[in-house]
């Protein structure tokens, strides 16, 4: 795994409607307000993108920084949710062998804009949700 000085950071797709309603799923959840959030459409969001190896203009992943590490595809959904309150049982499903999560996490990335919609803007958070995105 790679390392990144900031920490509990979320990488998305600012223009997928599914990738905005998995920020607005967790930060709702996030109690504690631990994560932050970052389009990968925003400078500081590609340059992410870019140092972990994924195409900020074709993303096929989001990704989450945690514990300085980066994660991407289901490592990186299973991370953040099992960080949530009330949600540690998530890390039961890592005995799942990641070839097979991955290649489910593919098929929705894949899919995403078809089958959930796309923004013809990146998403805009409301103002409690607002102070938690880094652009």
């Amino acid at each position: 795994m790679s390392k990144w000085p900031d920490d509990d950071v979320i990488l998305f797709d600012g223009v997928c409607i599914f990738c905005s309603r998995w920020v607005r799923f967790v930060a709702r959840r996030d109690t504690t307000k631990r994560f932050r959030f970052t389009p990968i459409q925003s400078d500081y969001g590609a340059r992410l993108a870019r140092t972990f190896g994924i195409d900020p203009d074709d993303p096929d992943t989001n990704a989450a920084v945690h514990g300085g590490e980066v994660f991407t595809k289901s490592d990186a959904a299973l991370t953040v949710l099992s960080q949530l309150p009330g949600w540690s049982w998530v890390r039961a499903l890592f005995a799942v062998p990641k070839p097979l999560r991955d290649a489910i996490y593919s098929l929705i990335a894949r899919n995403r804009y078809r089958i959930f919609g796309k923004y013809d803007a990146c998403f805009v958070p409301d103002a409690d949700l607002r102070a938690r995105v880094i652009e």
